[in-house]
């Protein structure tokens, strides 16, 4: 039962990682946003045709975009704690972790763009949203408070944060 005990604490700690680096930091809230709207257009309508293989593929690069996030997250939480002066060694840590981010959302934009372009989805989008004006008004609406959550969060940082 001890055992038990010890592996669902390693998966409470896991989750407060992740909920703490979406709470915190601005660029998982992003990352987060534009996957619920991808996938909010994917789940939700039936515009796009995806195989096994495209949800594949997309699973894989979101995965790999937010776990990319949490470990940038750890590296620049590791070296915060280990220096609190400017060094240049810091610093290319930080910026390397920062950059192995940006390369893998650069990846999934890319990988997003290959699987999705299906100009008649996005021919069936464009008519929806001109024939349904209030669809298109609950759509703009959703960003305003999908743009305070990338950018505010919930509420006061603490200090150091973003």
């Amino acid at each position: 039962m001890g055992q038990l005990v010890k592996l669902l604490k390693s998966f409470g700690y896991a989750f407060r990682g992740i909920f703490h680096t979406v709470l915190t930091e601005r660029n998982m809230r992003i990352h987060v946003t534009c996957v619920c709207y991808m996938l909010g257009f994917l789940l939700l309508t039936d515009w796009f045709t995806l195989s096994r293989t495209d949800w594949a593929v997309l699973v894989l690069a979101i995965v790999l975009v937010l776990a990319a996030e949490l470990i940038n997250t750890a590296i620049e939480k590791a070296v915060d704690l280990a220096t609190q002066e400017r060094h240049p060694l810091a610093k290319i840590a930080k910026d390397a972790a920062a950059g192995a981010v940006l390369v893998f959302a650069i990846g999934a934009v890319v990988i997003g763009i290959l699987v999705m372009y299906q100009p008649e989805a996005f021919r069936q989008l464009w008519a929806y949203f001109t024939t349904h004006p209030l669809g298109l008004a609950a759509f703009i609406l959703s960003l305003i408070p999908a743009t305070l959550f990338m950018f505010r969060g919930f509420g006061k940082k603490s200090r150091g944060e973003d």
